[in-house]
């Protein structure tokens, strides 16, 4: 293996034209004193390369990562203003936003997604032969009848790995919430959940399907890029206070996660990624189990192997760009699934919480012109999204829970 010092001085090469081996002189932050959240996930990957690589030092931020144990501590840090960045599931900010599902009112902003793709939905070892939800429907249906639901697990409520479940089971006929039980369970405590029977199958970020295969107790029945390929997945947030006051810090750490998520998405350095973010320190898990993945090397432990163009990018196809359309999609599954009520004020959210103006005023300043094109219709699995008219799309589905 590689010299780590050689390996993180080449991660650092091809830094922008006009680099004056510190900050740039008009870009010092106002608050240089950063600690940044994550969760024990391969996704939190930008954030701790632009840590342990000096990326946020060379553009004066002075950063500290804090592991938190879950997703809602991830939200009270920031909230509370204990972490002034953070790793978060996309759907997160709009509940904080808008008071939803036990969140406290705190409004939060993204200016940056983190990555796309590289989700997995597991089920339990007994399943297997199942390949869709639809095949997995009668046994929902027979646990049902018998008044003991199958139960299925998933990280928050309002985040992604929530919503890639849910759409899933729905795919299959499957009502998430009146045929069958959601929990809540944190990242890195699924794999330990599924070995007691506490749950038939969770969907959940890297590494910790794979490690269920690993592990003997599941396997995987679907990646969430074959639900939709390049969708959304986490943010580097902030609350909206913070961004207002401080947008010199925020363009600064946009720009030590560009230079880290280009290096990142080369797969000559995804091998030292994942030794790093192996560590006790990130996600304390064997980095031969991250890796595997995160070079869309899929073994999805029922026999089937292949490898997937579509897994994680941090960079590529334009993928940290806080489209609009995203925010759309997102209010319109919380509309279907009865989280919200009628009234949904979708562009008015959507503007409050999406900073795309942030992100392209970040990459000016670096030199790179992003394609800052918005409202573009998505392509899912078994339907395509127009962001202009999302409440018709909340609609449409056979499976939903709209009572107004």
């Amino acid at each position: 293996m590689m010299n780590r010092r050689s390996a993180l001085s080449r991660i650092m090469a091809g830094l922008p034209a006009g680099w004056a081996g510190a900050c740039y002189a008009s870009d010092a932050p106002e608050t240089p004193d950063v600690r940044f959240g994550i969760i024990a996930l391969t996704d939190c990957a930008p954030i701790v390369m632009a840590h342990e690589t000096g990326m946020f030092k060379k553009f004066g931020i002075r950063s500290v990562i804090s592991k938190e144990a879950s997703w809602a501590v991830i939200r009270d840090k920031l909230s509370l203003g204990e972490n002034q960045a953070t790793h978060m599931l996309f759907g997160m900010p709009f509940a904080s936003t808008m008071g939803l599902l036990g969140s406290p009112v705190k409004p939060m902003v993204i200016p940056w997604l983190i990555n796309r793709n590289g989700q997995a939905i597991t089920l339990a070892a007994g399943y297997k032969g199942i390949q869709s939800a639809k095949e997995l429907k009668p046994a929902v249906d027979k646990a049902k009848a018998a008044g003991k639901p199958m139960t299925f697990a998933m990280t928050f409520p309002p985040g992604t790995h929530a919503m890639w479940m849910r759409y899933w089971l729905a795919s299959g006929g499957i009502n998430p919430d009146k045929d069958a039980t959601l929990i809540t369970i944190p990242p890195p405590q699924m794999v330990a959940n599924m070995k007691i029977g506490k749950m038939d199958g969770f969907c959940v970020g890297e590494p910790w399907n794979l490690r269920a295969i690993s592990d003997g107790i599941g396997f995987t029945v679907t990646s969430t890029q074959k639900i939709w390929p390049d969708h959304p997945e986490k943010a580097c947030a902030f609350t909206e206070e913070f961004a207002g006051k401080n947008p010199k810090t925020v363009k600064a750490v946009l720009k030590a996660l560009h230079l880290a998520s280009v290096e990142l998405d080369k797969m000559s350095n995804r091998p030292v990624a994942a030794e790093i973010i192996s560590r006790p320190a990130y996600i304390n898990c064997p980095k031969e189990i991250i890796l595997d993945r995160l070079q869309g090397k899929y073994d999805y432990g029922n026999g089937v192997k292949e490898q997937d163009p579509n897994y994680m990018i941090f960079s590529s196809r334009n993928c940290n760009m806080p489209a609009k359309t995203f925010g759309h999609w997102w209010l319109s599954q919380f509309r279907r699934w009865g989280m919200v009520k009628s009234g949904l004020d979708y562009k008015k959210t959507v503007d409050r919480v999406m900073m795309p103006g942030i992100f392209a005023e970040a990459m000016k300043e670096l030199g790179v012109v992003p394609d800052m094109a918005d409202m573009k219709p998505a392509k899912l699995m078994d339907s395509v999204f127009d962001p202009k008219d999302a409440e018709r799309y909340a609609r449409s589905f056979a499976v939903h829970n709209i009572n107004a």
